[in-house]
Parts: structure tokens; C-alpha cells; sequence
């Protein structure tokens, strides 16, 4: 679609009420400290921070693994089905408010399973809250469940069998937590057999590790869609091959920012991936942490780089057509998409 240009004072209201698709967001990472604290008092659990602000004031993170050790210390408040549900309800809710028709969820099992919870109480908790979802907001939901990647292939294929007699509630796999010293070639095997049940594959590559993680992925693992990726940007190569496979990106910049990725956001390079004809979207990855959900990481980085309406319109389009949903779904919030932005002309 050709987009008329829009005017600085009108693009907040375009990037808010265009409908979008959120294809790069962790649940754990949707966990509001209000929430942490509701459900450890539901739980009889203790906390090692006295109130809200004294655990929101500890988000300041240098690198990744800053943000993994506090991130994992708030998961330790799910306990139960109904824990799950809420966090996950919760998230829908906000995101149904950014105008987030379709949401594509990650969440592990491997984290709650170590603190002695049966994993298909995650993935119960987690399902039960999109199909309600769906009724009370209109909003589709599925779920993609991580391996970790600090822990071993083997713990992997462990935690593969634990959710397969729940085949039907989760749509794909991917790859996230520590990534440096991880590379995707590490769950080559366990890749293939996800693969071969039919499960859609992505992973986490190029945030924090090399543009070769980003190759690897594609090529060891043969995943569709590269969970971050900036740092393709220093491979022409690669850039050339993910933009004529149309391998899409699910870009996370208020994340990129928190954890150092980048210094500043105008310094992102998500504008120069659009113009290399990269398939970038835009995601909040853990938006409790990182601070904001999938609107404000839009607002801010428009902002930052002077983002055109043009732009806007590409990425909520990408991130439908790079979405698991059928082709009907994704022809159907294109003409919305499209009839949006006519209302903008």
C-alpha cells in the first residue's frame, strides 16, 4: 500500500490504533512488579524487595544476563494453573489496549519445572488465557515454548517430552535465554525433532552474539523467523539472503536500549533494515522490564528516528505476514490494517 505522508502530530495516534500482530514477547517478561507482589502474597511467599518500587528501581541492566538473573527470581511467584492464567490474561488485556489483534507468546517450561511445578500446569494456565481471550477481546493468541539454552540439548529433548501429550496447545518452538557461548547449533538434534512433529520453528540469534548465530540458526536449525537479529546488520551477505528469503526479524527495541544493545535509539538500525527490504516488525520482548509494551516501543522509536507513516504500515504488515496465522487470518488484518490508514489520508 502507498501511504500519505502523516504529519508528526498525527503519527502517535496512526502507530496507536493500527492494528498489529506481537510475534517476540516472553510471558514471564509481562510479570508487572503489582502482579509479582499479588501473587507471592496469594502464595505465602516472601520477596527478597519490601515493596513495588524498591523491585522496579532494581530493572537496570548492563547485558542480557543482568536482566536474566532478576527476570528468573520473579518466576519463582507462579505456582499454580491459575497463576499462569492471570499473568498471560493480563498481557492480552494490554496488549487488546495497543490495538495487538494477534499475539504470539513465548514462554518456557524449563524454569518452572525447576522450581518443582508439572509443566503442563504452565501450559494449561497459559492456554486457558488465550482461548478466553479470544471471546473476551477478540484477540488471538498461541503459544511458542523456548528451550533454554544455557541448559543442555538433552534437558531440552527432556522438556519437549514433558508438553507433547499437549501437542495441540502449543504451535512452535523456539531458542532464547543466555545467548553468548550458546550458539543455535548446540540443539541441531532436538530442532530436527520438533521439526519433524510439525511444530514452526524460530530462535533467538544476533541480539548480543555474532551475525554467524544468525546463520547457523537458519541452517542448523532451520528456523522461519530470527528473534532479534540487529546485529545482522554487519553482514551483507546475510542481509542479502534474509531479505530475498523473506526470513523476518522480530525486532525488539525498547530492549535492545535496556540492555546496551544499542546506546541510544537513534542509534537502532531498524529504520536501515527496512531499507534493505529486511521483513523487520517491532516487539516488546519483556515489557514489564524494559519499559514498554508494543506501543511504546513504537512511539519511542519513531521518534527517535523519524520514522514515516510508509514505515509504520511495512512493519504492522510484516507482522501479520510473518505470523503462523492462516492466509485467511492475515488477508483479513491487512484490510483492516488498510482501511486504518485510509482513515489517516
Amino acid at each position: 500500500m502507498n501511504v500519505r505522508p502523516v504529519s508528526a502530530d498525527r503519527l502517535p495516534a496512526l502507530l496507536q490504533g493500527m492494528p498489529k500482530a506481537e510475534l517476540h514477547m516472553h510471558i514471564e517478561g509481562s510479570l508487572e512488579p503489582e502482579l509479582i507482589f499479588q501473587l507471592a502474597q496469594r502464595n505465602g511467599m516472601t520477596l527478597a524487595y519490601p515493596d513495588v518500587a524498591s523491585l522496579r528501581q532494581a530493572y537496570v541492566f548492563s547485558k542480557l544476563q543482568d536482566f536474566l538473573d532478576i527476570y528468573h527470581t520473579g518466576t519463582t511467584v507462579l505456582r499454580t494453573e491459575q497463576d499462569f492464567y492471570d499473568m498471560t490474561h493480563a498481557y492480552l488485556a494490554r496488549a487488546h489496549a495497543d490495538n495487538v489483534v494477534h499475539a504470539e507468546i513465548f514462554f518456557d517450561t524449563q524454569t518452572h519445572t525447576g522450581h518443582g511445578l508439572d509443566a503442563q500446569v504452565v501450559v494449561n494456565g497459559l492456554h486457558r488465557a488465550c482461548v478466553d481471550a479470544q471471546a473476551e477481546f477478540g484477540i488471538s493468541a498461541s503459544l511458542i515454548m523456548c528451550f533454554l539454552r544455557h541448559l543442555s540439548e538433552a534437558e531440552a529433548f527432556e522438556a519437549l517430552e514433558q508438553v507433547l501429550p499437549l501437542r495441540e496447545k502449543i504451535v512452535g518452538i523456539g531458542l532464547a535465554s543466555s545467548e553468548l557461548g550458546h550458539p543455535p547449533e548446540k540443539f541441531a538434534k532436538v530442532f530436527a525433532r520438533c521439526r519433524a512433529l510439525g511444530f514452526r520453528l524460530v530462535a533467538h540469534a544476533g541480539e548480543e552474539g555474532p551475525p554467524a548465530y544468525i546463520w547457523s540458526a537458519l541452517d542448523q536449525l532451520k528456523v522461519e523467523r530470527i528473534d532479534h537479529g540487529v546485529q545482522a546488520i554487519h553482514d551483507a551477505a546475510l542481509m542479502q539472503r534474509l531479505a530475498r528469503d523473506k526470513i523476518a526479524l522480530t525486532v525488539c527495541p525498547l530492549s535492545n536500549l535496556k540492555l546496551c544493545v544499542f546506546d541510544s535509539l537513534a542509534q537502532h538500525n531498524i529504520g536501515r533494515m527496512l531499507d534493505a527490504g529486511i521483513v523487520a516488525t517491532v516487539n516488546s520482548d519483556d515489557p514489564a522490564y524494559f519499559g514498554g509494551y508494543i506501543n511504546e516501543n513504537f512511539r519511542q522509536t519513531f521518534a527517535a528516528l523519524g520514522l514515516s507513516a510508509q514505515q509504520a504500515w511495512q512493519l504492522a504488515a510484516n507482522s501479520f505476514n510473518a505470523s503462523f496465522i492462516t492466509d485467511a487470518e492475515k488477508r483479513r488484518h491487512l484490510d483492516r490494517l488498510d482501511a486504518h490508514f485510509e482513515t489517516f489520508r
